[in-house]
């Protein structure tokens, strides 16, 4: 556990200096953009670029990250000719993708033409988005393979953000012209981390391209093409599962990209839950990957486990402090008053974080077992909950309810995943401490809530926040939640000189 726990300490980090980069970009385009162009942005081109993304990989990542591995153990690194492969296919499921999406075009138009004139006019500049996702994706998955996760996760997170706040400053300075060129620039974002990492695995010597089959390819192509089709279908439904709701927003819902807009900010606000599952799961991948090859399943347990603890620990914290500071940061930071009506889609978002996270790394651990396959049913699961009920609850409640089909979905979806492990290993990540840790949240928010709730402005935001983090940081340290905590926080002091080292 300790090169996970220090990969996960560390990009973890580099993932919350991310989103302290991305909460400036969003802030600024909260405030100084109107709602339906950061609903353009921020909501249609991610939502439709991911999916473009996953539709396009064909399945890669998981191939790269199931049977790297196996190239490692078997051939000397100029040999191997995994990422020729799946670099090619990726390229070849990108172009039938676009192809695909110019022939429907008349379809869009016909959906959003009345409520997101905007997303029709700027189509087409979202396929170089989405081309840059696709490599990027399986660039990353390599540089996890490799134990890059922490550039991985900073050109993800830090410099796909940096570059945007750049481009944000450029237009509101003026020095961009009009807001299409913003689009513009704004879409080859994701291609410009892609070569910088491709460049980098190059010139490290970690990455060789051969175009001679080798006997590893040769021997596994059956479960290869198996597993890529599998693993490509259920990250096609999970995906679509995530950003449909945006989707059906901008065709359905009154107001179009700027009920896009809404939604998107309480969704990005949730997203600050999840940044510890980043870098764990980036970490966990290799040495999950590693276990079942090795057979481990002790450890294999040990991370399930300790992935659950902690990533129900920090998504519980973040959703309490986030909560009970919403209203006032919006009115506070003096954000456009529409933001305010976000607040109840963060907290059906912001629970089914929780429930994704406290669940562990239960998605990976499937992914890199014999019995992949399951990511491609319980996907099914996923879209046949979350497609009608984003549909009927969205035209019904307006954008609060594809937040409610969310929480109900991802339930039934860590639901289904938990059962699953649990009868077929005995694997399941909770324990008495999971308890107390929704109990401390409960305790430290209704703490804050009667001490705080009737005062307002950015003293009373500091002081809630400060005594949320005190109480709920206290009660973990001295309830032992997390195995991982004071091995942390030792290391920490002998940084500082504040205990001798042993």
């Amino acid at each position: 556990m300790n090169t996970i726990r220090r990969q996960s300490i560390f990009s973890s980090g580099v993932v919350y200096i991310g989103f302290a980069l991305g909460a400036v970009s969003n802030y600024v385009m909260a405030r100084e953009f109107n709602p339906d162009q950061y609903g353009l942005v921020n909501g249609m081109f991610v939502a439709i670029g991911t999916i473009i993304s996953f539709f396009a990989s064909v399945g890669m990542t998981g191939y790269v990250g199931k049977f790297y591995p196996y190239y490692k153990d078997n051939l000397p690194p100029k040999k191997i000719d995994q990422m020729t492969w799946a670099l090619l296919i990726c390229l070849g499921g990108f172009v039938f993708t676009m192809i695909l999406g110019i022939l429907l075009k008349g379809q869009v138009i016909h959906f959003y033409q009345k409520q997101s004139a905007e997303l029709v006019r700027y189509y087409y500049w979202i396929f170089p988005f989405g081309l840059g996702m696709t490599f990027f994706a399986v660039l990353e998955a390599y540089g996890w393979q490799v134990r890059q996760s922490i550039l991985t996760n900073y050109l993800r997170e830090v410099q796909v953000r940096l570059t945007t706040l750049v481009l944000i400053l450029l237009y509101l300075f003026g020095w961009l012209g009009s807001f299409g060129n913003f689009i513009k620039l704004f879409s080859l974002n994701y291609l410009l981390v892609s070569l910088i990492l491709l460049v980098y695995f190059i010139r490290s010597g970690q990455l060789h391209f051969t175009f001679s089959v080798s006997r590893v390819t040769r021997r596994f192509y059956t479960k290869i093409r198996t597993l890529a089709l599998m693993i490509w279908g259920g990250g096609v439904f999970f995906n679509l599962s995530f950003y449909f709701a945006q989707i059906v927003i901008a065709g359905l819902v009154a107001g179009g990209l700027t009920a896009v807009g809404i939604f998107t900010f309480a969704q990005f606000v949730s997203s600050l839950i999840q940044a510890p599952q980043r870098g764990v799961a980036a970490a966990a991948i290799g040495p999950l990957s590693q276990a079942w090859k090795d057979k481990d399943h002790g450890r294999i347990s040990r991370i399930y486990q300790q992935s659950a603890i902690n990533q129900l620990i920090f998504s519980i914290g973040m959703f309490v402090l986030i909560w009970i500071n919403y209203r006032d940061g919006v009115i506070s930071f003096h954000l456009k008053p529409a933001y305010l009506s976000g607040q109840m889609v963060f907290l059906f978002i912001g629970l089914a974080r929780i429930v994704d996270l406290g669940t562990g790394v239960s998605g990976q651990i499937i992914g890199t077992s014999i019995h992949w396959r399951f990511e491609l049913l319980s996907g099914m699961v996923l879209v046949v909950l979350t497609l009608p009920l984003n549909y009927l609850l969205a035209k019904e409640m307006g954008i609060t309810g594809p937040a409610i089909a969310d929480l109900i979905s991802f339930s039934a979806y860590n639901g289904i995943r938990y059962l699953f492990l649990y009868r077929m290993y005995k694997l399941q990540p909770f324990d008495i401490k999971s308890v107390y840790t929704i109990l401390l949240g409960v305790v430290v928010y209704l703490i804050c809530h009667f001490l705080f709730d009737r005062y307002q402005g950015l003293p009373w935001m500091i002081a809630r926040s400060v005594t949320m983090v005190a109480l709920y940081a206290g009660g973990i340290i001295w309830l032992k939640l997390s195995g991982d905590v004071l091995p942390v926080l030792r290391t920490v002091q002998k940084r500082l000189g504040l205990v001798r080292g042993e």
